[in-house]
């Protein structure tokens, strides 16, 4: 029977880099993967194949040089299922290369098979015709999450789907209705909608992406709007199911009947696609490890309660990544996959800032965030004054096509101190890097203004919002 000093279980985000961390200290490593492939949703089923889905779509539909070369503007006019999946099975298949050498690069042994724990230091390892029983010192749990299932949706992965099974679509819809206004939802509704699907996009929220700024998110409704999206916000889905439907003139199908999935609202309305997208929360997948024989409990979604160090209830487990829940990005969950190992064998890695987290939404347009909103700062009492900046103002907007973005500082009115940053448009998740840099070292304004950026550039947004900020505060025009 093998023994390590830790054995990390999952090979998403937060396990790659705990694994990675812990083999960097010069301990004995084991990685545990259940599925056929390496790196879990984030390179599989969410950030990457969608990200990557997201950026063919961009670029064959040219909808990102419309503002430069016309509205008529099209890279390619019958954009194929193949096509874009042709993109994204290549980035996929790379990331794999990359973990695998990772590991072997740094002697972690990889292990195929579900994990389940026997008792407070062992681990079963369960595969298709055989088992094996490994011990280990520490643990760290990194097992993600899947897309809620309710038990009253009829998925079929073919007319009604999650977001795992959209990415196996054999053909482009004409119509979808999206059920989730968070940011899984609205990525794919506004990428669907690029496409040229018909989009019906149903949230019971009055608003989209309701942690987002709102004058931020009251803008990207708009855009939603004009891609063609119709919004039932404040809407709540009763029922969903399958409908038969007259298919009208030129049908070819002989008995001139279809399907179609019908979506009941509580309001009484009933909506009509080809397809639906449910998107509503995600579920987690701990429920299966056995840690009942090791004392840990879990919420009713499965999530794991942790420390500050990322400890759960039994002092030798550690877990990360989504299945702690909030904020459950990749980029979050790597770090504390990190700071797990770190504090798990005695490394003092210092704090890092949370409120400082960025938020990075890649629907079309890209949407990205970072300290606080203008609603939290009214409600914290703290005084303010917002500069904006549009895209139409820089000359590399009309170069890029892209005269609709922009980019909002928001200024402590006494100190001048930048309070948060919110950006929409071209390169947003880049850009909100340079705002978080400066806000983490307690920069002002005024650094934006008495130093130099290249000319021509989207970053010279920050020095357009703090021109007009700043003139706002000393009452010019």
């Amino acid at each position: 029977m093998k023994h390590y000093d830790v054995i990390v279980i999952g090979t998403g985000p937060a396990g790659q880099k705990g694994a990675i961390q812990a083999a960097k200290l010069g301990k004995k490593v084991a990685i545990i993967e259940k599925n056929n492939v390496l790196g879990g949703a984030q390179i599989n089923t969410g950030t990457i194949p969608s990200k990557t889905l997201r950026e063919a779509v961009i670029q064959l539909t040219g909808t990102n040089r419309r503002g430069l070369f016309g509205e008529a503007y099209r890279v390619k006019k019958n954009i194929t299922v193949a096509d874009l999946m042709a993109a994204s099975q290549n980035v996929i298949r790379h990331e794999w290369d990359v973990i695998r050498g990772q590991f072997e690069r740094n002697n972690i042994d990889l292990i195929w098979g579900a994990a389940h724990f026997e008792g407070p230091n062992l681990l079963q390892i369960v595969r298709e015709n055989e088992t094996e029983m490994l011990t280990a010192d520490k643990f760290l749990v990194a097992v993600g999450t899947r897309p809620a299932r309710p038990d009253n949706i009829p998925f079929n992965g073919r007319t009604v789907m999650t977001s795992d099974e959209l990415l196996k679509l054999d053909r482009l819809p004409k119509t979808m209705i999206v059920v989730g206004g968070g940011v899984i939802g609205t990525e794919y509704a506004s990428i669907m909608a690029t496409l040229g699907v018909r989009v019906t996009l149903v949230e019971g929220r009055h608003q989209v992406l309701g942690f987002l700024d709102q004058e931020i998110a009251g803008a990207f409704q708009y855009f939603l709007r004009q891609e063609g999206i119709t919004l039932r916000l404040g809407e709540k889905v009763s029922a969903i199911r399958e409908v038969e439907h007259d298919r009208g003139v030129g049908d070819t199908n002989g008995n001139g009947k279809g399907e179609l999935v019908q979506a009941e609202l509580e309001s009484g309305k009933k909506l009509h696609a080809e397809t639906l997208l449910y998107a509503v929360g995600r579920q987690g997948v701990c429920g299966i490890l056995g840690l009942d024989n090791v004392g840990i409990t879990f919420d009713d979604r499965e999530r794991l309660k942790v420390t500050d160090n990322y400890q759960t209830n039994v002092e030798h487990v550690y877990a990360a990544g989504d299945v702690i829940g909030f904020p459950a990005l990749a980029s979050t969950s790597m770090e504390q996959g990190r700071r797990a190992i770190c504090h798990a064998f005695g490394q003092d890695v210092g704090n890092y800032n949370t409120a400082l987290f960025p938020y990075g939404i890649y629907a079309v347009p890209e949407i990205s965030m970072v300290g606080k909103t203008e609603e939290q700062l009214t409600e914290d009492g703290i005084p303010y004054e917002a500069g904006i900046a549009g895209y139409k103002e820089l000359a590399r907007g009309k170069i890029l096509g892209d005269e609709d973005g922009m980019l909002k500082m928001l200024i402590h009115q006494e100190t001048h101190e930048i309070l948060g940053v919110h950006v929409m448009g071209t390169q947003a998740t880049e850009l909100i890097h340079i705002g978080q840099a400066v806000m983490a070292l307690n920069g002002t304004a005024e650094f934006f203004i008495n130093n130099v950026f290249n000319f021509p550039t989207l970053a010279e947004a920050y020095k357009v919002a703090a021109y007009n900020g700043l003139n706002k505060l000393a009452h010019i025009r």
